[in-house]
């Protein structure tokens, strides 16, 4: 088994050099300060950053065949992610090694923690072996010990709250209660989620949802019910799922959290499902008004407009003949909107919010489309459709 990266590293730039011409390991290593110098600024020079440790001994390896050198170099860093990358991608600025010209490839940026924790199980794996060779009473329950500790080494933080591994990289994450929850979860294979752990939102969790798909995990009980509230009132929330009645998701088998996870709801449909307070349920006279003005054929014409108009960040006005009155950016809507007299539909690229609704209100307007809810809406009388609802 190979040895392990230096204690401190967390990442390892591993580059390679190519040289029309024979060189050596001063020149490789002259070429890295003196042509990265200043380039990112003082506080990511090279030689201050390996004077404070934050970057290690840089080693260099040469061969040289045929008149041509070649040379891997490696780099062991303390730094971020983001400051990491940056060191690597300045390597490659590298175009001269001595009197020769040259090129660098940044080959891999390595986490030095991925291979601690491969270490670790592996290592585990041999002693579990041998302690089973020897027949050991205790195999069992050490056995449980260690698996429990691999799966310890993959939790992991974000700005202070527990998470699976790389929360940062996932498309989509899943939101759950507390950190027992994230263990119980990377025990049964499911690795892109992060912990609330606490009555206050973090500022953390807000900002994810607005760059990732995002699943709110509930216990099945009121507790996970105020806490879907809590998400609903100040972050995008995409899907509901929830744990059995009476379960928390911390106490679930893998089955049940799978079953879960694919029995989860988008939270519009979650919404009609499930009225909370400050949403009532429409009367038999306003259901009634939604068949009449939005049959088939108006349902046709504003998916095709709601179609036409996503990635643009704009809006159409439409009167109840189905005629465009306009096409707006949707920063201007309310600046516009008073223009026009005749608006029954509003057809946007964009999700609905109270704001839009109360506007569509005092404008009497009678119809709001948009891809899908930013919060919990009051009506006030205004229909409200997205996608799903025109399918």
């Amino acid at each position: 088994m190979s040895k392990l990266a230096q204690d401190f590293a967390k990442y390892m730039i591993r580059a390679k050099m190519r040289a029309n011409g024979i060189i050596e390991k001063p020149d490789v290593i002259g070429a890295i300060f003196g042509q990265t110098e200043g380039l990112l600024g003082t506080d990511l020079d090279l030689r201050e950053l390996q004077r404070t440790g934050r970057i290690g001994r840089i080693e260099v390896t040469v061969d040289t065949q045929k008149g041509k050198s070649t040379a891997d170099i490696l780099i062991p860093s303390s730094l971020d992610a983001s400051e990491t990358s940056l060191i690597a991608a300045s390597l490659e600025t590298i175009d001269k090694v001595g009197p020769c010209d040259a090129e660098v490839e940044i080959s891999i940026v390595e986490d030095v923690r991925s291979q601690k924790r491969l270490y670790v199980v592996e290592r585990a794996k041999e002693i579990l072996r041998k302690m089973a060779e020897q027949g050991s009473p205790e195999t069992q329950k050490i056995s449980e010990m260690i698996k429990e500790a691999v799966r310890t080494c993959e939790v992991a933080e974000y700005q202070g709250l527990t998470c699976g591994p790389n929360i940062e990289n996932e498309e989509e994450i899943i939101i759950v209660e507390g950190r027992a929850d994230v263990i119980n979860l990377l025990k049964n294979g499911v690795k892109n989620v992060i912990a609330i752990e606490g009555s206050k939102i973090p500022d953390a969790v807000i900002a994810l949802t607005k760059e990732k798909t995002t699943t709110a995990f509930l216990d099945g009980d009121r507790g996970g019910e105020l806490d879907l509230k809590k998400l609903l009132a100040v972050a995008e929330i995409d899907y509901v799922a929830r744990a059995p009645e009476g379960k928390e998701v911390e106490e679930l088998v893998k089955k049940q959290i799978f079953k879960a996870l694919r029995d989860r709801i988008p939270t519009e449909k979650d919404r009609r499902e499930k009225p909370r307070a400050g949403r009532r349920e429409p009367k038999k006279e306003e259901k009634k008004e939604k068949e009449e003005h939005v049959n088939e054929r108006t349902l046709k014409f504003l998916t095709t407009l709601l179609e036409d108009i996503i990635g643009t960040r704009a809006a159409y006005f439409v009167d109840k003949e189905l005629n465009i009155i306009s096409k707006v950016p949707i920063s201007e809507i309310m600046d516009i909107i008073g223009e026009y007299n005749n608006i029954y539909y509003i057809v946007f690229d964009g999700k609905i919010s109270q704001s839009i609704v109360n506007l569509a209100q005092q404008r009497k307007i009678k119809c709001i489309i948009g891809t899908g809810y930013k919060e919990r809406v009051t009506s006030y009388g205004v229909n409200i459709l997205t996608p799903k609802d025109l399918k």
